[in-house]
């Protein structure tokens, strides 16, 4: 019960684990007057309208300076997951199957056979071989 608990859980974050490291994420963020206003994962950041409201007063001239700005960094993921055995040297692939083999072994759960011989009488002794050597317990 508690096995395969461990095995699907295990099985999960490896999943997660492999999902995770090939997704490229991109992580965009507005800011206004150097404070935080948006931040978004794989979009764009919604502006603060502060841009739009400047434009409508000052129709005229262009705002060449203003205070908002966006940042955004992108994180990729890893695009090649072609690992193969065969990309080890015969020495890291013993090591590798060896440790498998004993690792799994450690879950293999051992049987102990109860062998009972009640059905089965006792030898019949020509001789009482304690008598015959003589010894006795005390």
């Amino acid at each position: 019960m508690m096995k395969n608990l461990l095995h699907k859980l295990f099985s999960v974050s490896m999943a997660l684990l492999l999902l995770l490291s090939t997704i490229s994420w991109t992580v965009e963020k507005h800011l206004c007057m150097g404070r935080v206003m948006d931040i978004a994962l794989f979009d764009h950041a919604e502006d603060c309208g502060m841009e739009a409201s400047l434009a409508l007063l000052d129709e005229t001239s262009t705002v060449k300076k203003h205070c908002c700005d966006n940042e955004s960094f992108t994180l990729q993921g890893q695009d090649t997951l072609n690992l193969d055995i065969f990309h080890f040297d015969f020495s890291q692939q013993v090591f590798l199957i060896s440790i498998t083999t004993t690792y799994l072994g450690l879950f293999q759960e051992s049987v102990d056979k109860n062998i009972v011989f009640d059905s089965y009488p006792p030898p019949i002794l020509d001789e009482d071989l304690n008598i015959l050597h003589q010894v006795f317990l005390i």
